[in-house]
């Protein structure tokens, strides 16, 4: 059993959350309302109110902690009240009433019950009905009051005013908003990438894990090194010991018979605490670099890859005086040997791959040390200043300046409204105690330092909101860097020639300029807006709008002579096909006597994730060729 009270420090209330919901052995949760708002209890479906607040609108916002998004069991609530008591008679007309009117307008009705029963409304018809409820013309104006207060149109028309969306938006900016969050799904890391590391990452720190059902695991010690780190990056959410189930893929949170999973993400304390540590035990190597060959580029042009990181914080402060970070970011630029940067895309390594034993010493012949040795790290931060760090620092002001500023109405609205009781209730009590009636329960002097405790609180909140808004970008830092060997240029080391186009995937520059253009044209044709977005490495080459929808294509364009037997994908092109399977399409254009003879669209390409180590695959053309739909 574990408990929640207002007593308790936020550090120490998140803490009792996390092992209801995680720890086994925990099975009751008894809590004041301090829990009655803002947090997450799915793990139970049962709920017993000892006591019944005079606000009403407070039984939905208990009820709503197990009753959210993902719960898998029925919920049940049981209200006590006393039974054959004036104020328990009042109680239960007023639930009953709100059943039937939850029932026609579809169970929203709680969130207006602090309007409907404004100020002291229902207190004093409790009061009344204590005082003098055995006489029936007081029972009677009781039920009326009761009646008239929850009348139906009423409380449709309170929950039109209060509803959360009330901003009017322009299609443009729908639109605008769809196609980003069309483009996000397309290029999200893929949860096996953040399985894959978090797994080996945290039994190399000592942790313990085990696969409990199909992708979901019990962790069963979280050594105190994690634990640790999560209080000194401060991420105001504490690091249990233990987890009853975790998974890193959102369809398996709920599995129906299962306890629920923690969704082990980017954000997540565990994930973050064990990312810092390894970034900090193992920085050195980053910095030491790497070499990878790109087998897609034909070219003989090797490039420096630079990894950077990129920070937004706020005005916050955490543990050290450091300014909170919100939002930080990977990038990569890549820089040529004339040192003209460009940015490299979002996950360039996942086409690349490494070095084979032996190919060392034939690089090596390359004497690019001077090169490498020159100012690689000033023209990355430089190009990122100028072209990245402007563009991350919009995304974030605008989410966050939307959030904050809603949150500042709420804010005001709530605790301007209890600083207004309580204030009331400390001059009506002053009044009775200079009357000689004194309140054995509530003085005026505790109502007013709870008046006053609540505006020291709204000028905190007030404050933090307002330094939630100062946001600041932090310089880019390089943490690490790879020499990027085109297959070209390896091939000419190795004294070898590039495949004939007639038996691989090769194709020339020509060939796949000319498949673009082919590509392009039929989808304007088609009644498309294309976009060649290719030089992004996004993990495709288009990016085709359907007019009026917010829907975006995601097209990859392969262009293939005649008489070719294989077509190469890169792992950074698959991954984007399963994460947008029913928007992904593969183009596969013949080219033949210079000419284009074929245009194929394939889609839903790809069934499986690559192997963890693959940087491509190798498909056979006429199968993938015999799924498409022939256009041209």
């Amino acid at each position: 059993m574990v408990t929640i009270h207002g007593s308790m420090g936020r550090e120490e209330r998140k803490k009792a959350q996390e092992r209801f919901t995680q720890d086994k052995n925990v099975d009751i949760l008894i809590a004041t309302d301090a829990a009655g708002e803002g947090i997450n209890l799915q793990r139970a479906h049962l709920m017993v109110n000892y006591d019944i607040p005079w606000n009403p609108n407070r039984l939905e916002q208990r009820f709503g902690r197990i009753h959210r998004i993902g719960q898998t069991e029925v919920c049940h609530l049981w209200n006590l009240v006393a039974e054959e008591t004036r104020e328990g008679d009042v109680f239960i007309r007023l639930l009953s009433k709100l059943e039937n009117i939850r029932e026609a307008l579809g169970g929203a009705v709680f969130d207006v019950l602090g309007k409907v029963f404004q100020g002291t409304r229902l207190r004093q018809l409790l009061m009344e009905a204590i005082r003098y409820g055995e006489k029936p013309e007081v029972r009677a104006r009781l039920e009326q009051a009761v009646e008239s207060a929850l009348d139906r149109e009423q409380v449709a028309r309170l929950l039109e005013e209060r509803a959360l969306a009330r901003d009017n938006m322009d299609i443009s900016k729908v639109l605008a908003v769809k196609e980003e969050m069309e483009r996000a799904e397309a290029r999200r890391l893929q949860p096996h990438f953040i399985a894959s590391f978090f797994m080996e990452a945290f039994k190399l720190l000592g942790g313990r894990i085990r696969e409990r059902e199909p992708r979901r695991y019990e962790i069963t010690h979280v050594p105190a090194i994690i634990r640790q780190r999560d209080r000194q990056i401060g991420t105001g959410v504490p690091v249990l010991t233990r987890y009853e189930r975790v998974c890193f893929e959102k369809g398996l949170i709920h599995l129906r018979g299962k306890p629920m999973a923690e969704f082990i993400c980017p954000g997540h304390p565990l994930l973050d605490s064990v990312v810092d540590i390894i970034e900090e035990q193992y920085r050195g190597l980053f910095k030491q670099g790497t070499i990878f060959i790109d087998e897609k580029d034909p070219g003989v042009e090797p490039r420096a890859l630079i990894y950077l990181e990129h920070s937004i914080v706020d005005g916050r402060t955490v543990a050290g005086g450091n300014r909170r970070v919100v939002s930080r970011r990977m990038q990569f630029v890549e820089i040529d040997r004339q040192n003209r940067a460009r940015h490299a895309g979002y996950y360039p390594y996942l086409d690349y791959r490494p070095l084979s034993p032996g190919e060392l010493p034939i690089i090596q012949l390359l004497d690019l040390n001077n090169w490498l040795r020159e100012a690689l790290e000033n023209t990355s931060i430089n190009y990122a200043i100028r072209h990245m760090v402007p563009k991350h620092l919009a995304e974030v002001k605008q989410r966050k300046e939307e959030l904050i500023n809603k949150t500042i109405i709420a804010v005001k609205d709530r605790l301007t409204k209890e600083i207004a009781y309580w204030d009331h209730r400390a001059e009506e009590l002053k009044a009775q105690e200079q009357a000689g009636k004194v309140n054995a329960r509530l003085n005026s002097a505790n109502a007013r330092r709870r008046a006053d405790e609540l505006q020291a609180r709204l000028t905190q909140r007030l404050r933090e909101l307002e330094q939630e808004k100062q946001l600041a970008p932090l310089p880019p830092v390089v943490t690490g860097g790879a020499l990027v060997i085109p297959a070209g240029l390896l091939a000419a080391l190795k004294g070898e020639t590039q495949p004939e186009p007639g038996l691989f995937a090769g194709g020339t520059g020509a060939v796949e300029q000319m498949a673009m253009l082919a590509v392009m044209e039929q989808e304007i044709k088609m009644g498309y807006e294309p976009k060649d977005v290719s030089a992004e490495k996004c993990g495709y080459d288009i990016e085709s709008r359907i007019p009026g929808t917010g829907k975006l294509r995601f097209i990859e364009v392969k262009g293939r002579v005649a008489g070719a037997r294989t077509v190469t994908v890169t792992k950074n092109e698959i991954l984007t096909a399963l994460n947008k399977p029913e928007d992904y399409i593969l183009a596969v254009v013949t080219v033949e006597n210079g000419r284009v003879a074929g245009i194929v669209y394939i889609s839903e390409p790809f069934t499986q994730q690559p192997d963890f180590a693959a940087t491509s695959v190798n498909y056979n053309l006429n199968e993938l060729l015999s799924r498409g739909e022939q256009l041209a």
